[in-house]
């Protein structure tokens, strides 16, 4: 989110998370699965109830039948110390999957809950929403999401499964859970700019390798203070520019003032100060005294977070319509990729704000004047 969260950008939530070889291992991996059948005369009685040990059931293990509101399964291990995933495959049979310790990996949860398993907090991304007073009625991200393993002794293989165990170590999937269809060469070992969709939210994954490969964030603000020793002029109020040096286009920076705000009118290109010339009464869109074009014109603003980059070149395209800045490749890039939208849709969108791109192609060359075109 441009490198920064709102409201906040601390703890376990935060805008961008990294992983690292942990002091001792958590990771679990599969020991062994129990096929689990409820007659139909205890349905009634095992509702709302917990069971220490169940003498009807087909293994040794010590389940309980538990009624929730948010959960499709119903069975669960009582054991805390024993990792577990159930599967509903109908109202009366389900598969319980034990896993033990795997002294090889390390696992790293993601998910809308606060609870302790949760290492990556994860809210619902509002489109366009700089200052984070949107709110949402509905959080459609799980509040345990996925899960990553990580192997400790080669930290190029990272594994993403689907949901994640919560603070009694359990995973319910019930009957309605998306299935899974194998695919040839198909694989879930993440890869440097995997898209994650967590139904609200979309992540990317960036290897250590591909960000050794990135601008760094001073390389990007060095850009902007080479781009501002240019002085770029107004055309209209002959007044330098200066674009600020700051994470979002809603964020104060003392150190610009409104008359060296950078515009940029978005079907032309040609980058400007605020003015009042060439206003339309009927809408808020404006003739560029330049070129004489008509349309929209919108705040400029640095794109800094480098894990969005594709090359360090210079920031010479600007997104449509929020103004981000990024480097050709990087905008041309992010305009040809479709983010997941709602249950069915994609979008393609700025990576630093999320707001959907507007028009075809969804970006526009920047056109300063004076010695920095």
């Amino acid at each position: 989110y441009n490198g920064f969260l709102p409201p906040g950008d601390r703890g376990r939530r935060r805008s961008k998370f990294v992983l690292y070889k942990r002091t001792s291992s958590n990771g679990v991996k599969r020991s062994k699965h129990y096929v689990v059948k409820t007659p139909h005369s205890s349905q009634g009685a095992l509702t709302n109830t917990f069971f220490t040990e169940d003498t009807n059931l087909s293994t040794s293990g010590k389940f309980a039948r538990i009624v929730s509101a948010t959960r499709c399964n119903p069975w669960a291990i009582l054991d805390t110390e024993q990792h577990s995933i159930s599967y509903t495959l109908s109202r009366n049979q389900a598969v319980i999957v034990e896993y033990m310790p795997d002294e090889e990996t390390d696992m790293f949860q993601i998910g809308r809950s606060s609870e302790s398993p949760i290492d990556f907090v994860v809210m619902d991304t509002i489109p366009g929403d700089k200052t984070g007073e949107s709110k949402v009625l509905q959080s459609t991200i799980s509040r345990f999401a996925c899960r990553i393993l990580c192997d400790r002794s080669n930290p190029r293989v990272a594994k993403i499964f689907a949901a994640g165990f919560d603070s009694s170590r359990n995973i319910f999937l019930g009957s309605r859970r998306i299935g899974w269809a194998k695919v040839d060469d198909e694989t879930n070992v993440l890869q440097d700019g995997t898209l994650i969709d967590l139904c609200g939210a979309t992540l990317l994954w960036r290897s250590h390798e591909g960000l050794e490969k990135s601008p760094t964030k001073h390389h990007l603000e060095t850009l902007i203070d080479e781009l501002n020793a240019g002085r770029p002029q107004c055309p209209v109020g002959l007044n330098t520019l200066v674009i600020p040096r700051k994470l979002t286009l809603s964020m104060s920076d003392e150190t610009v003032n409104a008359k060296q705000q950078p515009y940029v009118y978005l079907n032309c290109g040609h980058v400007q100060g605020h003015h009042d010339w060439g206003q339309d009464k009927d809408s808020k869109d404006r003739r560029c005294p330049m070129c004489l074009e008509m349309g929209p014109v919108v705040k400029m603003c640095m794109g800094i977070e480098p894990a969005f980059y594709v090359d360090a070149g210079r920031p010479t395209f600007a997104f449509n319509p929020c103004g981000h800045m990024a480097t050709e490749k990087t905008v041309k890039y992010w305009a040809n990729v479709a983010i997941p939208h709602g249950t069915n849709g994609f979008d393609a969108v700025c990576p630093f704000c999320a707001t959907p791109l507007f028009g075809c192609p969804g970006y526009v060359r920047l056109i300063f004047q004076d010695n920095v075109d």
